[in-house]
């Protein structure tokens, strides 16, 4: 139990504000003494990959430094917290990044400084699993085409779906396979189930139940899937998890939908796929390069309606700022309470 008080640095965005980090963590901290400076970084902030491989010198960098003079405990979502902010930060002891990972934290500089540091998991699940389910009803009814076409062509065509060549498949008895079953996959199944969905599941580290039938391979899932939709973790193992062999194991005229992470698929292999009519359609909203660079042959897929395209909202909605700020101030409050942190890197006191 800290008995001092604590100095901390809200370090919001545009995003995760300052005041949402501040009210949290004073709500956490209670009667302890505290005092928390707001401070608002620009955006967009780089580096969006982990921040160990890019260690060039930033004005984020300059902005956290200056703010963590005083600081024991920093609290961020997207604030480069590296080598050099780590090393001009002496008081700094606990830094929570307001994130399912702290990518944007140099590790092994924070366990070197003796810095703990923490996330936030599970603060997006709810609204990427709705983002998820959306994007499928937009990529199988056509509704962003149909939307171009009527709002800003002033055309009628979009009418021309309602033929039987060119309409749209509905979900009900639809076998749409999911690939991973976490927090996020394991909710996009009850919502596809309350729709009449036919799941199908893929995961090898999951057990126990689940919300439809288990498959033993991803070869079978894929083979028996009129729609896929990617929940998987990136590692390893499974970038590249999606590539020619896999989507030609599709039935023909499936769908693809990817709001987890862009590199589980083969871009080149997804676009030769939709050219050839393998997939009907995709939608797409993370990718292998972010931000998608000018002339990427998926702007021209989207224009032709067979892509549906957005970039990297699922998990962003307003409650998602709020719950990760407040997971983030949870644990310090625990750090200053001297309890167990609860999503910590280390288990040191």
């Amino acid at each position: 139990m800290r008995t001092s008080p604590v100095h901390v640095l809200a370090a919001g965005d545009h995003f995760v504000l300052p005041s949402l980090i501040a009210e949290a963590v004073r709500a956490s901290l209670g009667e302890h003494p505290c005092s928390v400076r707001e401070l608002k970084l620009g955006w967009p902030l780089e580096p969006f990959g982990p921040v160990a491989e890019v260690e060039e010198a930033s004005d984020a960098e300059e902005e956290l430094i200056d703010g963590l003079a005083d600081a024991d405990v920093l609290v961020t979502q997207m604030g480069p917290v590296t080598e050099r902010v780590l090393a001009s930060s002496p008081r700094l002891r606990l830094v929570v990044v307001c994130r399912g990972g702290p990518v944007n934290v140099n590790r092994d500089a924070a366990r070197a400084h003796g810095v703990r540091v923490c996330f936030a998991p599970g603060r997006n699940a709810a609204a990427t699993a709705e983002f998820t389910v959306g994007l499928l009803l937009a990529v199988l009814r056509r509704i962003p085409r149909a939307h171009d076409l009527l709002a800003r062509q002033e055309s009628w065509d979009g009418a021309a779906y309602y033929t039987y060549e060119r309409a749209g498949l509905e979900l009900e008895d639809l076998p749409v396979g999911l690939v991973g079953y976490g927090a996020v996959g394991s909710r996009v199944a009850r919502v596809l189930g309350a729709f009449g969905a036919r799941v199908l599941v893929y995961d090898p580290y999951v057990r126990g139940e689940v919300r439809g039938l288990r498959v033993g391979s991803l070869d079978e899932l894929l083979r028996r899937s009129r729609v896929v939709s990617l929940h998987a973790r990136l590692t390893t193992e499974t970038r590249g998890l999606l590539g020619a062999r896999e989507l030609g194991l599709l039935p023909p005229g499936a769908v693809l939908v990817n709001v987890a992470r862009g590199p589980l698929v083969d871009e080149g292999a997804l676009c030769e796929a939709l050219r050839s009519g393998r997939l009907s359609a995709a939608a797409l909203d993370t990718y292998e390069r972010e931000p998608v660079p000018p002339g990427s042959p998926l702007f021209g897929l989207a224009a032709s309606g067979r892509l549906v395209m957005t970039p990297h909202l699922g998990g962003a909605s307003r409650a998602v700022a709020e719950k990760a700020a407040r997971i983030a101030a949870a644990e310090v409050g625990r750090w200053t309470r001297g309890e167990p942190l609860a999503h910590c890197l280390d288990r040191g006191p």
